[in-house]
């Protein structure tokens, strides 16, 4: 049968009915090809290639696609998580940098602080010294007031038992009496 189609070929090209033609049905006749066996080897792989390609090759490819798609997402996400670390770092340096400077202003501001209230502290401290210091002088005063008056009236009594031995022998006791209010006035309002 095969032999027919070659023949009818040659026949209808006329030029290519050389030797061409003539070497393709002597290579059919000696491997034994012929039309049905041809056909039959046609249907076969036809069976076989749609079967493969069914079961075979469309999940192999429907897999590859997938994983090609996992895969692209994948890169897709990473650069995305690139960027956002990017973005992070730049926001944490720059939220570091703002930390910083409060930091660096809340230091100053409690240095000062600090300073204000070392200076209330001492100022304080020298305004207690200075009314502790009046009041010493003021005590001193009272003190001096205190023993000035006391060694008056000590020198009065001194000069009233001094007077009243010196007189004693020759003054009567009224004029005793006498003397010594007298001298206790006059040495009271000294």
């Amino acid at each position: 049968m095969f032999s027919p189609i070659l023949a009818e070929a040659a026949t209808a090209h006329p030029e290519a009915s050389g030797s061409f033609l003539d070497s393709l049905i002597e290579i059919g006749k000696t491997f034994a090809i012929s039309g049905p066996g041809i056909l039959a080897q046609i249907v076969n792989f036809s069976v076989v290639a749609y079967v493969l390609y069914r079961w075979g090759f469309k999940p192999v490819l429907a897999t590859l696609a997938e994983r090609q798609n996992k895969i692209e997402s994948g890169l897709k996400y990473a650069e995305d998580m690139k960027a956002q670390l990017a973005k992070s770092q730049e926001e944490s340096a720059a939220l570091i940098k703002s930390a910083q400077l409060e930091a660096n202003k809340i230091i100053e501001e409690s240095r000062k602080t600090a300073k204000d209230f070392a200076d209330k502290i001492q100022k304080e401290a020298s305004e207690r010294a200075n009314d502790q210091f009046a009041k010493a002088q003021q005590a001193i005063e009272l003190e001096q007031k205190k023993m000035l008056a006391d060694a008056r009236s000590e020198i009065a009594r001194l000069v009233v038992t001094t007077t009243e031995r010196v007189l004693a022998k020759k003054l009567t006791e009224a004029d005793r009496a006498s003397y010594n209010e007298t001298a206790a006035k006059e040495l009271t309002n000294v």
